[in-house]
């Protein structure tokens, strides 16, 4: 059953302070984010972790029947970071879950408003999130690398790799310290988001700097 809840997010992301190299970063329009540079909350919400918020709504209803509204409010706290969640992503899941059997329907709450559905995880739900957790995340090899396409294609078309890598290792730097603002700033929580991103970040540094000095290797072994 593990996977049968899909529905993937982006969550985490921050690390150490580092000073920016003497590098220029391409200029951009007012509000415009020059190619190639991102901030931390895109880097949190599409470069590190997926998550499948299916398991992620069994495991909050593993703490006590709930309704959508709660569960939306609990995601966020825990998980939400910079995306906080729609309401109409966790009533779509819920129908799912309900549908194959990991969630039933638990009575209805009455309130001010209108009527709220309450939901309760049933025992397969219970064995389809410990089997989820206890099944590893298959580890990235990122052997089909967009940047290390990049540096190739500067130097098929005889443009300046060094230029290429230079830029990238800005946008890196730029985003690190974003990060750690955001780390000195957050609880624990978020300081532990943010160290997993920033040593993602870090090896993507060191991979630059290694690239960096062997440009020249790599442009003799590319000639035919």
């Amino acid at each position: 059953m593990v996977g049968e809840v899909g529905l993937d997010l982006s969550s985490y992301v921050c690390g150490w302070l580092y000073s920016a190299l003497p590098v220029k970063v391409p200029k951009s329009r007012p509000g415009v984010q020059p190619p190639g540079v991102y901030d931390s909350c895109v880097y949190l919400v599409c470069i590190v972790g997926l998550m499948s918020l299916g398991h992620s709504l069994l495991g909050l209803l593993e703490q006590g029947p709930s309704h959508g509204y709660d569960l939306k409010r609990a995601y966020d706290r825990h998980f939400g970071n910079d995306r906080s969640l729609h309401y109409g992503q966790v009533y779509t899941t819920l129908s799912r879950l309900l549908r194959n059997g990991l969630v039933e329907e638990a009575g209805v709450e009455a309130g001010e408003g209108p009527e709220r559905k309450r939901y309760a995880i049933t025992d397969a739900g219970v064995t389809d999130v410990d089997q989820w957790l206890h099944t590893p995340e298959k580890p990235e090899q990122y052997l089909q690398n967009t940047l290390y396409s990049k540096v190739v294609l500067a130097l098929l078309s005889k443009r300046s790799a060094t230029e290429v890598l230079d830029v990238q290792r800005a946008a890196h730097l730029d985003t690190m310290r974003q990060l750690t603002r955001r780390k000195l700033s957050g609880d624990l929580a978020d300081q532990l988001i943010c160290d997993h991103a920033l040593f993602h970040l870090e090896a993507d540094l060191r991979w630059l700097e290694l690239t960096a000095a062997r440009l020249d290797e790599l442009a003799r072994e590319m000639k035919p």
